[in-house]
């Protein structure tokens, strides 16, 4: 069973003869992202506009099952994301070797793609399910209207820079993406798993539960963005360098954002009763 589980993550033809194409992969080209981030921009806005003329403010409106549904297929379809590029890493490490294994080691093609790499193959069939996951992440940005009547910034700046950064590392084959994405979507399945879990009625963590992994991920990424700078002048250079700059000035401002929401969340719960409340949602 586990044999037939790797296979078929890591083995598939579809992902093993997979290529980032303008033409042949659906949602590939520039035209596309603009329009599909344009759309979720317009959609939020007209969703949380429509709600206060129709709605008394600050009232929340209920969704039924839907949110907590959609938690639990994100939290399954992270699952599966992260175990398909695992394997799929481990088998590209252990076919491609040959050909780096003298100028670096497996954490360090990891972080450092070789100059020339291609957006084809496992890795980048992964990727490319990462980018197309981040249109169904979107949808949380319209339950937190319904629910909290609020829309905030933070919510539409980073679900937006996320699913372009995604495009990014597929377009321009950039290095360092494999860990991010073990990174980003191990700690999805944990946080939508959580959600589910309290959207079901049961007993939520006695701690900030989702902020603490956002945390978590936010400083991997830190650590991970020094070594590839330091790969890239020690080991001859990384592919896909002036993608990483582009991505690491918008992660730089995504932890921004996230330390000024973090300082405003600690303030207001700790005048309201002393001590840190619920998770917010991000």
């Amino acid at each position: 069973m586990i044999a037939g589980v790797t296979n078929y993550l890591s083995q598939h033809p579809s992902i093993v003869a997979f290529r980032w194409s303008h033409t042949q992969s659906w949602g590939s080209t520039w035209s596309f992202l603009v329009t599909s981030i344009a759309f979720y921009l317009i959609v939020s806005v007209m969703t949380h506009l429509f709600l206060c003329l129709l709605v008394r403010r600050g009232k929340p409106v209920s969704l039924g099952p839907i949110p907590a549904l959609h938690s639990l297929m994100m939290s399954v379809v992270s699952a599966i994301i992260f175990a398909g590029i695992l394997l799929s890493t481990a088998a590209e490490i252990k076919e491609t070797r040959w050909f780096w294994r003298r100028t670096k080691t497996p954490f360090q093609w990891l972080l450092c793609f070789p100059l020339g790499t291609r957006p084809s193959g496992r890795v980048f069939f992964w990727s490319y399910i990462f980018y197309l996951s981040r249109f169904l992440h979107m949808f949380r940005t319209i339950f937190s209207i319904f629910k909290t009547r609020k829309l905030t910034f933070f919510h539409l700046f980073n679900n937006s820079i996320l699913t372009i950064m995604s495009f990014i590392w597929l377009e321009f084959s950039q290095s360092f993406q494999v860990l991010a994405i073990l990174f980003t979507t191990l700690v999805y399945s944990a946080v939508y798993g959580y959600r589910f879990w309290t959207a079901i009625g049961l007993r939520s963590a006695c701690f900030p539960f989702v902020l603490n992994c956002q945390i978590v991920l936010l400083s991997c990424n830190l650590v991970c963005h020094i070594g590839v700078l330091t790969l890239h002048f020690m080991k001859g250079g990384c592919n896909g360098i002036g993608a990483w700059v582009l991505n690491s000035v918008l992660n730089g401002v995504i932890l921004l954002l996230f330390l000024k929401f973090y300082v405003q969340s600690r303030r207001k719960n700790f005048g309201r009763n002393g001590e840190i409340g619920k998770d917010k949602d991000l």
